[in-house]
């Protein structure tokens, strides 16, 4: 990565972890090839930190020099080996590939507890898949994550040298009205910005995958992002014996292809059972390749307290990456499943850096009478219906069924037209009249969504009166 790769996850770390008095060790988790070891070398050099970078799958025998509790026989060993001073004060340690090293992590809460002026980061890939059959005590309390996706939307745009168009996404205000031309977007601009939107679905967020279209075009675009699949394919091999390769591959390719569908696992291979189905594709959540998208009753927050483990769907890591997959290069019209891909991605990129991303959806299955939303997600105690639609139109049966059920008054709907905020008046199948209001954006506006939705739920506003809601 360049120095111009702007992240928020590193604006936080400057800004908040690196001053905390009582700051933890991190651990910084995510998918292979997201951009861990050149955050962490940035916030080095923006914070003036000397910084003792450990690789362990590079220098495997690197790890006899922590084989102490004490972190400053630790740091002697570490001054002796690189042949340099190591000031805890004024230096950073940085254990990357840990995955490598995993009893280390243990060793994490002996620097917290005895060495707390020493800022302490950790990081590697397929850290998940190792954690899981650890037989070390974790430092539960002693150490804080960091959880790092692709990049987003706002930080492609940072990316590519469009800041004046981020800076008009981030200042934007709705039309109150129809004919509210002070705040309406210019139809030049809104096609700039569907164009800039098309550019993040061929290229995805992947670091080296942007700098890769920004330097050489979108041709070596597509060459890195077929070596990064790569990448994950060899990953498997280091399973071989205790999983079957060829059912990971299988599985890898599946999840694309039921994009925006609830995950059937008996459409990938019939001949793979569902057992072994469902510990690899718990495994690629685990690396972080795939995100599942749970299942929730809807009826208030937290929505993780309504979940159905049966029924569920699933994200990729990428949305170019999933493009690439499915052989698609050219992205228009946006998809359906690629455009629910999209939404999640960029969803997930909304919470805190120190927040574990978590998409919920809504569906019922009924004789005759199926229905689904989408996302839906909580804003500030509430929870927000997101139905998300290829083009510029679509039916919302499910979105009204809801609002009806739930009894909520705010909606939220996804696609590729200017936004409104437009009062509905329907009626259902069984004559029950429904009303409600929604917001409609564009996917440019996606990451803006709770800025937006503040803008709209104000004290007093019937919005506030919501069944779920803080009143």
């Amino acid at each position: 990565m360049v120095k111009t790769m702007f992240r928020y996850a590193l604006t936080y770390l400057e800004k908040n972890w690196i001053h905390l008095k009582d700051r933890k060790p991190l651990v910084v988790r995510g998918a292979r090839q997201v951009g861990k070891t050149w955050l962490i070398r940035e916030l080095a050099k923006s914070t003036k930190k000397q910084m003792i970078e450990i690789n362990f799958e590079r220098d495997p025998q690197i790890k006899s020099l922590f084989e102490t509790n004490n972190p400053k026989v630790i740091l002697q060993n570490l001054e002796i080996y690189l042949g340099k001073n190591i000031d805890p004060f004024s230096s950073m340690l940085f254990l990357d590939e840990i995955q490598d090293a995993p009893e280390i992590l243990a060793k994490l809460r002996w620097f917290y507890e005895e060495m707390p002026t020493l800022p302490v980061i950790a990081a590697g890939s397929l850290l998940e898949f190792i954690l899981q059959d650890h037989s070390f005590s974790m430092p539960v309390g002693r150490i804080t994550y960091l959880h790092l996706e692709p990049l987003s939307f706002e930080e492609f745009l940072k990316a590519i040298n469009e800041e004046q168009t981020l800076q008009f996404l981030q200042n934007l205000t709705l039309p109150s009205t129809p004919d509210d031309s002070h705040n309406k977007i210019p139809i030049a601009i809104h096609h700039k910005l569907q164009d800039r939107m098309r550019n993040y679905l061929q290229i995805g967020g992947m670091p080296a995958a942007i700098l890769a279209w920004i330097h050489q075009g979108a041709n070596h675009a597509l060459n890195i992002q077929e070596d990064l699949l790569t990448t994950y394919r060899d990953d498997f091999f280091k399973y071989k014996g205790r999983i079957d390769v060829q059912k990971l591959d299988t599985l890898f390719k599946a999840i694309p292809s039921q994009l925006g569908e609830k995950f059937v696992y008996s459409k990938t291979d019939k001949a793979i059972q569902s057992a072994a189905a469902k510990h690899i594709l718990s495994l690629f959540n685990k690396a972080r390749i795939a995100h599942i998208v749970k299942h929730s009753a809807g009826n208030k927050v937290p929505l993780a307290a309504e979940t159905k483990d049966k029924s569920f769907k699933q994200i990729f890591l990428d949305v170019g990456l999933a493009n690439r997959i499915l052989g698609s290069f050219e992205v228009h019209p946006i998809t359906g499943g690629i455009a629910e891909q999209l939404v999640g991605q960029i969803l997930r990129c909304l919470f805190p850096p120190f927040i574990e991303p978590s998409l919920y959806y809504w569906n019922r299955e009924a004789k005759g009478s199926n229905a689904e939303i989408d996302y839906i997600i909580e804003h500030n105690g509430r929870v927000i219906p997101i139905e998300v639609k290829a083009g510029n139109t679509g039916s919302l049966k499910s979105l009204h069924l809801f609002m009806h059920t739930k009894k909520l008054s705010l909606a939220t709907r996804i696609n590729d037209d200017l936004p409104s905020i437009t009062p509905v008046n329907t009626t259902l199948n069984d004559g029950t009249k429904v009303s409600y209001t929604l917001l409609s954006i564009p996917f440019y506006l996606t990451g803006q969504i709770h800025r937006l939705l503040d803008s709209i739920i104000k004290p007093g506003s019937r919005f506030m009166n919501d069944t779920n809601g803080v009143k």
